[in-house]
């Protein structure tokens, strides 16, 4: 019997958590199936049952040796991952384009971390090569892991091996290999999905695979310490039917995969719009369903942004200072994707007049200091902006989504990075600091 069926049955009194007791007065949404680890319905931190026939359906969809669900995101899979790979002052290399995530598990760790850096596109952070894996690894011997992203929030995939463990942070790859119309998954010794984001599934709700069994004892350790004691079944039962969505899938992904062609063929004759494609991205392979639009007149991704939310009522997923990402899934709907095609048009056309963009894409910080005392709140201090050059960087600023870094704890601060983050903020792109002192001040080492 599936979560969703048991669910369905529940007819003891609650003198149980949670508060709300099912109480339908209180109008709480979901409360009717929100209930704590009572008798018959397992535990995910000890799955045995009903929990544990999840996992193993989520092993099978994903060819892993062993599947543990998170209910916290995938950051808790990156958390754990971090942690059942390294030891405490451990060297790890990653890549620089990773999620804040890995950054707080390298801090929380107190690894020595060597960055790869990513190619770049006119649409930020490319793929990373197997080129510079190998080239990594032999000049740092000593390191324990490797931790990439794949795809990218752009949609960018790598396809890397790695003589080490590999951690691949496909949050944004759940969707990937569920048909041969959309490009496989990464593979590693780790991946981390997050089902919510291109799947039908609801916020928080994440898979971590595991395809090395070796690893599989300290990463169950350590999702037992970062995940919530308190898992909630709402979400849970979430995942359960998502899993049972993607076992006959096949036909939705076609219908999905037809849709997509709907609007690349749109963009295609569009000369004012640029989009990220293998053509564009520097021949990286590319997961078509995020569509990732800009434009090659003087129009920002602010400024494209407004006009989807103004003029046609859409709301994109991110928005840079150059493009606008706008994720695409199997859920999409006709009506949604006719939308979308007929304010591709039309922008297309109000902006035929203006001139062109000679400016280039941002790229991430290069230049680095690679040490924690300066994650450490003692050891760092408000600067102003026009004393900041040349100084420490003691704290993460990052626009979110996506939550990469432009630069982070121990870099240094140069002329190009500070007025890149003066650029962001005059755009209006949402800029985040760890000392919330922009957007005249910044924390540098002491």
């Amino acid at each position: 019997m599936r979560l969703e069926e048991k669910l369905k049955k529940l007819d003891r009194y609650p003198f149980h958590m949670p508060g709300h007791k099912r109480n339908g007065d209180f109008s709480i949404p979901c409360s009717d199936i929100d209930i704590t680890e009572i008798d018959g319905f397992d535990n995910l931190h000890n799955a045995e049952g009903i929990l544990k026939d999840i996992e193993t359906e989520l092993s099978k969809l994903y060819g892993s040796k062993r599947s543990f669900m998170l209910v916290n995101g995938s950051t808790c899979g990156i958390l754990a991952s971090i942690f059942a790979l390294c030891d405490c002052g451990d060297k790890i290399i990653i890549a620089r384009n990773c999620h804040k995530s890995v950054y707080n598990a390298c801090y929380l760790r107190r690894l020595r971390v060597e960055y790869i850096y990513p190619t770049q596109t006119p649409f930020g952070c490319g793929a990373v090569t197997q080129e510079d894996i190998d080239t990594a690894i032999a000049e740092n011997p000593d390191a324990k892991a490797v931790v990439i992203t794949s795809p990218t929030y752009e949609g960018i995939i790598s396809r890397v091996k790695c003589k080490i463990p590999l951690l691949v942070d496909s949050a944004h790859g759940a969707h990937l290999g569920f048909s041969p119309l959309f490009p496989q998954r990464m593979s590693g010794d780790i991946t981390v999905q997050s089902l919510h984001k291109t799947l039908p599934a609801l916020t928080q709700t994440a898979v971590l695979n595991v395809y090395n069994p070796k690893l599989e004892p300290k990463i169950k350790k350590y999702i037992d310490m970062f995940e919530t004691s308190s898992p909630s079944y709402v979400l849970m039962n979430s995942v359960s039917r998502c899993a049972f969505f993607l076992e006959s899938s096949v036909e939705n992904y076609k219908e999905f995969s037809a849709r997509l062609d709907r609007v690349y063929e749109t963009l295609e004759n569009c000369r004012n719009l640029i989009f990220c494609n293998e053509k564009t991205n520097g021949g990286f392979e590319q997961d078509r369903s995020r569509i990732v639009i800009g434009s090659s007149k003087e129009i920002s991704g602010v400024e494209l942004a407004e006009m989807l939310r103004k003029d046609y009522s859409i709301e994109p997923e991110a928005v840079t200072s150059d493009y606008v990402i706008l994720i695409s899934t199997v859920c999409d709907t006709d009506e949604g994707i006719n939308l979308l095609c007929k304010a591709i048009k039309e922008i297309n056309s109000r902006i035929d007049s203006i001139g062109n963009k000679s400016e280039k894409t941002d790229c991430c910080s290069i230049i680095c200091e690679k040490s924690f005392e300066t994650w450490e709140t003692e050891s760092v201090i408000p600067t102003p902006f026009n004393e900041c050059i040349g100084k420490v960087c003691g704290e993460f600023i990052y626009a979110y989504p996506p939550g990469i870094p432009i630069i982070a704890p121990g870099e240094i601060i140069s002329g190009e990075i500070l007025a890149r983050i003066l650029n962001l903020g005059k755009k209006n792109v949402n800029l985040i600091s760890d000392g919330n002192l922009l957007p005249h001040q910044i924390l540098t080492k002491a």
